[in-house]
């Protein structure tokens, strides 16, 4: 059997990538203890359905964590409300009523397939490792159904990024048995290996692993083996190709949380709440074995006298002499408890800190003003910003790319016009946390506009704005669907049949305001003898 090169190049780059990770490994598996049981599952190596909280004492950490995960869902994209639009980056398009027709038809369809499949459970469990491990990992692909979406564990990820800090690379290494590799491959492609267990034992596992790297220069073919991103399935074990292709967007989709220039991982708030969770853990068990302790208290024995056993349940009896001082007392251990317990609480609130839960669970009394409510949406944002940049330029922008170039390939969006061809389309957010920051920047706003107006009692100052772009803008800001929206010559026409019709009533009172005067003026007309020209001689 013979290796072919570029397998072999492939392997040496995964085993750099692998030794690059290794000293995260670690840090992730103590985390996903900690905080993640149910994906503990990094350098252990666990059977399905095994215990995984032996360790922990407390779960302030682990209800943080879904809390969290649960928020950022909410917030980006939500199930229940529009999270993401599109609009054309060409200003001229923007005012053309059939090309807007047809991209709200398109945003309709990709909202209809977002919903059809498995993507809201799949985003789920992708903010549930992005909080964790601070990276995470969504691999999407198109089936006949239309779209499917997968949340890759950060134990099967290997990650490599270019020079503008985006990740581009990715290898995963993942088992498969024989039988499903005959299913996925083709018998033909399979190892020995893997052909004598599809024989004998066709469940058996074996590694795979899966490299999608940029291909470099294409040629523009539909050609798999010229599209600009190659995938390539080989063995792990006997370097043998099994499958070879390529995608048109990278169907990876990795978010990172935070970052540092030195790393292409990521780094969560999990780890900066990890000191204060263990130290929680360590406290939570030594303040259990104190209560326990103090509730059934070892006991003092004289060392003489008893013969008998000593009988410490419920109800049980000890004999001794009579007229003896000398009986069991329990041992004094001079446990605090209350002492732990604030120290625990500390911990607590310090956990809760780091994963932002004062601000989450923040709803303030029962009669908010408007002003405060913008002013805990301000605060908010003031945290969650900086997540929601990253997350916008490395989870949404590429999966909604992706998925759009996914369903207009099948034919699953409506046929574009042609004047659209080769057009560009800027995506846009209208999540909840997206409003949120619109909002913000809406009551800067209104507060610019009350010193405007103040300062217009003494200058005209009013006359420096553009009523017009500051609709379009308010519009922006507010989140009104474009649906409702004229169009410019729409506008247009309209203010220019309300300038007729202002004309022509304009017209109507000035005839009226004359034949009114001319009305007046008959009787004095009447008195001197009729017109200028009819006075008598």
């Amino acid at each position: 059997m013979q290796i072919k090169p570029m397998v072999a190049n492939l392997d040496r780059r995964f085993q750099q990538l692998q030794s690059q990770r290794s000293n995260w490994e670690s840090h992730w598996q103590e985390l996903a203890d900690f905080m993640l049981p149910r994906k503990a599952d990094i350098t252990k190596k666990r059977t399905p359905g095994d215990k995984r909280t032996e360790r922990i004492f407390d779960g302030t950490a682990i209800h943080a964590v879904e809390l969290l995960a649960s928020s950022l869902h909410g917030m980006l994209t939500s199930p229940s409300t529009p999270w993401f639009s599109m609009r054309y980056r060409d200003p001229l398009l923007q005012g053309d009523d059939e090309a807007n027709e047809w991209l709200e038809l398109a945003i309709d369809q990709m909202y209809q397939q977002f919903n059809r499949s498995n993507f809201q459970q799949e985003v789920h469990e992708l903010y549930y490792d992005l909080v964790t491990f601070g990276t995470a990992a969504m691999y999407i692909e198109g089936d006949q159904d239309g779209l499917r979406f997968q949340s890759r564990h950060i134990a099967e990820i290997y990650i490599s990024q270019n020079s503008n800090d985006n990740v581009d690379t990715v290898f995963r290494k993942f088992r498969l048995s024989a039988r499903a590799m005959a299913q996925r491959f083709g018998e033909d492609k399979l190892p020995q290996a893997c052909l004598k267990d599809l024989k004998n034992d066709q469940y058996n596992e074996h590694d795979i692993i899966h490299a999608v790297f940029p291909r470099g220069e294409t040629s523009g073919k539909l050609s798999k083996m010229s599209k600009p991103f190659a995938s390539v399935y080989y063995h792990a074990d006997t370097k043998m190709l099994l499958s070879e292709g390529g995608y048109n967007e990278l169907c990876f989709c990795v978010p990172r949380m935070s970052k540092d220039s030195t790393s292409s991982y990521g780094r969560s708030v999990s780890m900066n709440a990890l000191p204060d969770t263990k130290m929680l853990n360590k406290m939570c068990e030594v303040t259990i074995r104190a209560a326990q302790k103090q509730i059934d208290p070892p006991l003092m024995v004289p060392d003489d006298g008893f013969v008998l056993p000593v009988r410490t349940t419920p109800g049980s009896l000890n004999f001794y002499r009579a007229g003896s001082r000398d009986r069991l007392e329990p041992m004094q251990i001079g446990a605090n408890n209350p002492l732990g317990l604030a120290m625990e609480d500390q911990r607590r609130e310090a956990i809760n800190k780091a994963f932002f839960i004062d601000q989450i669970l923040s709803q303030g009394g029962a009669q908010q003003t408007a002003t405060e409510v913008l002013q805990r949406n301000e605060e908010r944002m003031r945290l969650l910003g900086p997540v929601l940049g990253r997350l916008q330029s490395e989870l949404l922008q590429p999966m909604i790319s992706r998925c759009f170039g996914l369903l207009l390939r099948a034919g699953l969006l409506p046929t574009p016009p042609e004047q659209l061809q080769g057009q560009d389309i800027d995506i846009e957010y209208v999540s909840p946390l997206a409003k949120a920051q619109k909002l913000t920047d809406l009551q800067s706003m209104l507060r610019g506009f009350e010193v405007l107006m103040q300062v217009n009692e003494i200058a005209p100052v009013m006359d420096y704005l553009d009523s017009d772009r500051l609709v379009k803008y308010l519009v922006d800001i507010t989140g009104i669907p474009a649906q409702v929206i004229r169009s410019d010559a729409e506008v247009a026409e309209i203010r220019e049949a309300q300038a007729e019709a202002e004309a022509a009533q304009a017209q109507q009172q000035q005839q009226m305001m004359a034949a009114e005067q001319m009305q007046k003026a008959a009787p004095m007309v009447k008195a001197v003898g009729g017109l200028p020209g009819g006075l008598p001689q």
